[in-house]
């Protein structure tokens, strides 16, 4: 389309005028997570609903919706709760019908990453599911036959850009969409770009920020924009605090970070601002760890200093967590968009004020002539060299009256430029590149709430520049390999086999957990890039049907990165180095950070099928992997708020962590038949005669019940709330 889009203020229209463009057979693109443009969507799928002549098909990933709880006494729970949060926000309407498998025969969802583990019971999304990584869903989307983009956008108008809209939360596809999008109408098929304005959308610049005229079609409706769909902050345990201990102890100064969402990741940002902030406290947890001693790859690759050069976000998704780096220093590295320029400050050639000599190392480079011409004072003026007001003209510098000779080798002309043309600072410096973000409110409102200076540090891009080494329109191979040094990509498995291959999307009857998102991509880059390494994170053990169960296994029947990519891998008791390793290291090592009530086990399965030495015993100092240790070393310096469960607070009330608590530990003990017996026989007899569980039972809405159900939910609840008061009678019963 060329001119201007047509704007319209009302979303039945903008659906009248998609089916005017492209009929009624209708493949629509949307982006995943937060970036959905809910008011036109709802208006298109309802359409579809009323008219059988339409066929809709949704490509996405990740349709979020606000939580509504399973049981009686989940959904109690949860009410009260996603209403405080999610109450103002409008509904995907076909996401909830995809979860209620309601959808009606006209209309096919298809996702290629879910909420994990939302949608393993239902058979249309498993069926209809995509699995492509990240960096390929654009090709899949064309093949698909995309004829509809639609994304909610941050109007310009509102930071004094009109004409500009900013595609702030997800660009990660968008970008690299578009003009595909537009070679496809060109060639004679019709398509349709749509818009929808979001003032509580925060505008993001830089490579986000496109001119309006890219869409078709733009809903502006001010009185009907909605409040961004939030992640609640997780509660972060003591297993996920070693766990991001441990990875902290991986960062090398003046390195690259990309990490993901969750309390692994939130673990993660924890330690490494408390490695920067309170280094003392950080290195006592370190020498209680014997880290260097037991994992030398942690001293080999990574540091114990604080960040003083600071690193590099590099990562597709931009966490809440790259942001609290950032307030603390640590996310201070800046990157530029010219290689020659990166390389000498990796080389500290050149630093971050400029200097004369600084322009004598970019002429020995090849970057600048002497004497300079116009397109080298361009450059100097872009990268904050000169100040903003040097032009060219005439064959020589020009300040304001005043006209100076650009010859660098020539004494006075040096003098002048020193005195008078230099920069105060280097300009056009990243220190986050991200492809799309989620977050709790909070980090909304920072987004909004950035000076300029910190906005200007952000740039959201396309996921395609941020996820391969690849050539891009934003970036060759050469300017990411120089940009990305000391690279950690930081990624979470579910379960890892002896062997070295992880499993992270799915499971081995077929069924699709989440999804592989960018995951390969990174472990795939780390084996790229000189000096970067992967890093995935699990914990040790997960529980099922009331009993602890090994996330490291001999082996499984799927995987999500093969054996041959396998390097490093962390648990809360340590850290295994794997790259390059024999497959009988390969074993031990990951035997060596297991949960110790499987030790003996996986050691005989990997001795059984002869990848390890026969005669081969756990050493002593292997043993202690075990809950206890895991409370000696987060309480070490006896200081308890050194590994806070909501290290960047949180959405629940006091007493919803505490009925959280104890609807876990309910459920967790129905999980048998045996188990459910038992719970209810001790429910039955649990009573409220001192009142001390009012509070608890209000939040519930049991204070005052009637029937059966919810006089044995009142029960149920105060049962599982004095279990809270019950000291476990092992260690080995809190994991």
């Amino acid at each position: 389309m060329s001119g201007n889009s047509l704007r319209l203020n009302d979303a039945e229209a903008c659906v009248d005028e998609v089916i005017r463009k492209v009929g009624k057979e209708i493949t629509l693109g949307l982006p995943l997570g937060l970036g959905k443009p809910v008011r036109f969507v709802n208006a298109l799928y309802e359409r579809a609903r009323q008219d059988p002549e339409i066929r809709l098909h949704i490509m996405t990933a990740l349709s979020l919706l606000a939580p509504r709880g399973a049981s009686s006494l989940e959904q109690r729970f949860m009410k009260p709760f996603a209403e405080r949060l999610y109450g103002d926000i409008p509904e995907l309407a076909y996401a909830r019908d995809v979860s209620a498998n309601r959808l009606p025969p006209n209309v096919t969802v298809s996702e290629f990453f879910f909420k994990a583990g939302s949608y393993l019971n239902n058979r249309s999304q498993q069926r209809h599911y995509v699995s492509t990584n990240y960096t390929h869903a654009v090709r899949d989307l064309m093949a698909l036959g995309v004829n509809v983009l639609a994304q909610m956008v941050s109007p310009g108008e509102a930071v004094g850009a009109p004409g500009k809209i900013s595609l702030s939360c997800n660009p990660d596809l968008t970008l690299d969409l578009l003009p595909l999008m537009r070679e496809r109408e060109a060639a004679g098929t019709p398509v349709a770009m749509v818009a929808e304005l979001n003032r509580p959308l925060p505008f993001m610049g830089h490579h986000a920020a496109i001119d309006e005229n890219r869409f078709d079609v733009v809903l502006d409706q001010p009185n009907t924009d909605y409040p961004l769909f939030s992640a609640p902050q997780m509660s972060v345990s003591p297993e996920d605090h070693l766990i991001g201990f441990y990875a902290s102890c991986l960062l090398r100064d003046g390195g690259t970070l990309q990490v993901g969402i969750g309390s692994l990741g939130a673990a993660l940002v924890h330690s490494a601002i408390l490695r920067h902030r309170s280094n003392d406290d950080w290195r006592a947890v370190f020498d209680h760890l014997r880290v260097a001693e037991h994992f030398p790859v942690a001293t080999e690759v990574g540091g114990t200093e604080p960040f003083d050069a600071g690193l590099y976000g590099c990562s597709e998704m931009m966490v809440d967590g790259f942001l609290y780096l950032m307030e603390a220093g640590v996310l201070s590295r800046e990157v530029y968009d010219h290689a020659g320029l990166q390389d000498l400050i990796n080389r500290a050639k050149i630093g971050p004020t400029p200097s004369l000599s600084d322009l004598d190392t970019l002429r020995e480079a090849g970057i600048i002539d002497s004497p300079l011409r116009a397109r080298d004072v361009q450059w100097l003026v872009t990268y904050g060299f000169f100040r903003s007001e040097v032009a060219f003209k005439g064959g020589r510098l020009a300040l304001g009256e005043q006209s100076l000779d650009g010859d660098l080798d020539q004494p006075e002309a040096r003098e002048a430029i020193e005195k008078l043309i230099l920069g105060d600072r280097l300009k056009g410096g990243i220190a986050m590149h991200g492809g799309f973000y989620v977050g709790p409110k909070q980090f909304y409102q920072s987004l909004r709430d950035m000076s300029p200076e910190r906005h200007d540090r952000i740039c959201m891009t396309s996921v395609n520049f941020i996820n391969h080494l690849y050539d891009h329109r934003f970036g060759d191979q050469k300017l990411k390999v120089a940009q990305r040094q000391h690279g950690r990509f930081v990624n979470s498995a579910m379960m890892y086999t002896l062997s070295g291959a992880a499993v992270s999307d799915g499971l081995d009857d077929g069924r699709v957990v989440s999804g592989v998102g960018g995951q390969y991509n990174f472990v795939a880059m780390a084996h790229e890039l000189p000096g970067a390494r992967s890093i995935l994170t699990m914990r040790a053990i997960r529980h099922s049907k009331g009993k602890a169960l090994s996330n490291i296994v001999f082996n499984y029947a799927h995987c999500t990165i093969p054996r041959h990519l396998r390097d490093i891998v962390i648990t809360e008791y340590g850290i295994a180095d794997l790259r390059g390793q024999s497959d009988e290291q390969v074993y031990l090592r990951l035997i060596r950070i297991a949960d110790s009530r499987f030790q003996e086990s996986l050691l005989r399965q990997a001795q059984k099928a002869g990848k390890v030495d026969s005669k081969f015993r756990l050493p002593a100092s292997w043993k202690n992997n075990t809950p206890q240790s895991i409370r000696e070393a987060v309480s070490v310096t006896g200081n308890s708020d050194l590994f806070p469960p909501f290290p960047f607070g949180r959405d629940f009330t006091d007493e919803e962590l505490t009925l959280g608590k104890a609807l876990k530990g309910l459920k967790a003990a129905t999980a048998t038949r045996r188990g459910k017996l038992s719970t209810l026989w001790q429910a039955a007899r649990a009573g409220n005669d001192d009142g001390r569980y009012e509070p608890y039972l209000k939040r519930m809405g049991l204070q005052n019940v009637r029937g059966f159900r919810e006089k044995l939910d009142r029960k149920l609840v105060i049962h599982g709330l004095r279990q809270l008061e019950t000291p476990p009678t092992t260690g080995h019963s809190e994991t």
